[in-house]
């Protein structure tokens, strides 16, 4: 990235646009955004309550302190150092420490992580491989201390939740599979229930995001994130599409699936001829691994049907990210010796080499490239938004991109002044000569509030557009649309500070009791 730019793989323009889009909410003193202002060229999205939050206040936080151009290579490195630290944790149940710092940069820099940086641009998923390696690191544990375990693997449920949605739902399915084995080798059926309490307050924990993005997905297209090319069918390994690119791309990450697979294979073959790292750890591995390289594979497609939410993680060969904690355990157990170890890596990475070379090269962003993003906001032209988050009835292709803040619908005439025009409050005086609709350069939006010279009207939907329609009355009209708090978001904050609230009261009689 020193060298030629910022890696722009195929997500980086959303991510970019997030942040430069919080940076700039949080300036004018909006410090937990919902709405996307500049999205959908100047339209607006619900972006931020269904986007989970930890990746979109990360990058912004960059974006405070350092020039934008170098905020994605910040990015990528802290993410893949928290990576390499969680999977340190891990790998010292088993291994010497310099082992255990090779498993580590082994994890960090896998194959599969270097596709989400180059090629995909990914940040959400590239942060949530930090939570992986801690995840079964707590499950190990669960059998020790069996009332509490449930504690930092309920935190860690959560912290899936709010970073990345696809992989919250791998990291649940895992938490399910990993407990459910434990528990058989104990012989231990409580086990289960710490798994239970485990989901049940990493749920409560995320409520304050996860109970707006459930209740208003009803008020969005979110149906488009089943759309052809990002379905599971789609998007199993070597699967061919109608689109060359993607399946160029497809049979890059397929090659990739095929040699990770094919390392954990042969290290845990030999882990298990000289018991290696330890019986349960073994088979935790191993049925990891074999469970999330069966799911990459087209004859699974009734499982990503029919079990709950599945089909959310969109993209079966995003297992690969689970794939990662066998495969740097497997290599560093098996061969204990560097030049095997060497002549392992240098295998996986000829891979991405390979297909760096002859199948697709990166594409870069240049700093004059990042200039540009920047200006859709301080130029407020907006920028192409996501078509799961545009509100119901709205179409972002049909809405005119260079028309004024406020329009008059129909013959009359108007003097119209835009006195305020921010993120979640819009304040606009409008002359008319005769009752009319003005019509707002914004998508309606349940949480949209409409007041007109103090009292509260109901805002309604222009057909096709889904622009938002204000009723006004001969005369000068005071009209104020604010982004209100839904009930829904009042008992999702509720729910997580009632269970944070709870957790630290627990954690308080514990610690007084011991004294």
């Amino acid at each position: 990235m020193l060298f030629h730019g910022n890696a722009s793989g195929h997500d980086f323009e959303f991510h970019m646009n997030s942040w430069i889009e919080v940076e700039n909410q949080w300036k004018q003193g909006i410090l937990y955004p919902r709405w996307a202002e500049w999205a959908q060229y100047g339209y607006g999205e619900a972006r931020f309550l269904f986007y989970p939050p930890a990746s979109w206040m990360l990058g912004a936080f960059l974006g405070l302190i350092l020039p934008w151009k170098v905020v994605s290579g910040a990015y990528v490195f802290i993410a893949l150092f928290l990576s390499g630290c969680s999977m340190y944790v891990l790998a010292r149940r088993w291994l010497l420490r310099n082992d255990a710092i090779f498993a580590a940069a082994l994890y960090a820099a896998n194959p599969y992580a270097l596709v989400v940086i180059y090629w995909r641009s990914a940040y959400a998923e590239l942060l949530a491989a930090a939570l992986l390696p801690l995840l079964l690191f707590f499950v190990l544990r669960a059998e020790d201390d069996t009332p509490r375990a449930s504690v930092p693997l309920g935190l860690i449920v959560a912290a899936a939740w709010l970073t990345n949605a696809p992989a919250a739902v791998m990291v649940t399915y895992s938490l399910a599979l990993l407990i459910v084995i434990v528990a058989v080798l104990r012989r231990s059926p409580r086990i289960v229930l710490t798994g239970v309490l485990a989901v049940a307050l990493g749920f409560a924990l995320a409520g304050f995001y996860l109970v707006p993005a459930i209740y208003e997905q009803r008020w969005v297209d979110i149906s488009q994130v089943f759309a052809p090319g990002v379905r599971p069918e789609d998007n199993f390994i070597f699967t061919s599409g109608v689109n060359p690119d993607h399946s160029r791309f497809n049979f890059i990450v397929s090659l990739v699936a095929f040699a990770e697979a094919a390392a954990v294979a042969a290290g845990a073959g030999l882990c298990f001829r000289r018991r290696q790292p330890g019986r349960q750890g073994w088979w935790l591995l191993t049925v990891w691994a074999v469970a999330a390289s069966l799911l990459l594979f087209s004859f699974t497609l009734v499982f990503w049907r029919f079990l709950p939410k599945l089909r959310f993680v969109q993209l079966p060969w995003r297992w690969l990210l689970c794939l990662g904690v066998p495969l740097a355990v497997f290599i560093t157990s098996a061969w204990k010796r560097w030049l095997p170890r060497a002549i392992m890596v240098v295998v996986l990475l000829a891979v991405v080499v390979f297909c760096w070379r002859y199948l697709q090269e990166p594409w870069w962003d240049n700093p004059l490239d990042i200039a540009e993003l920047q200006r859709y906001t301080t130029e407020r032209t907006g920028y192409e938004g996501t078509d799961e988050y545009v509100p119901l009835g709205a179409d972002a292709t049909e809405a005119p991109h260079n028309e004024r803040w406020v329009t008059l619908e129909g013959p009359g005439k108007a003097q119209i002044r835009v006195l305020r025009w921010a993120p979640e409050d819009k304040l606009v005086v409008a002359t008319v000569d005769q009752p009319g609709m003005l019509a707002m350069h914004l998508f309606n939006y349940p949480a949209w509030r409409v007041e007109v010279n103090g009292h509260a009207v109901a805002g309604q939907t222009r057909d096709v557009t889904g622009q938002l329609m204000v009723p006004v009355e001969k005369g000068e009209n005071r009209v104020e649309v604010k982004f209100v708090r839904t009930w829904d978001r009042t008992l999702g904050g509720a729910l997580s500070l009632l269970t944070a609230l709870g957790m630290a009261g627990m954690a308080w009689w514990r610690r007084a009791r011991r004294r």
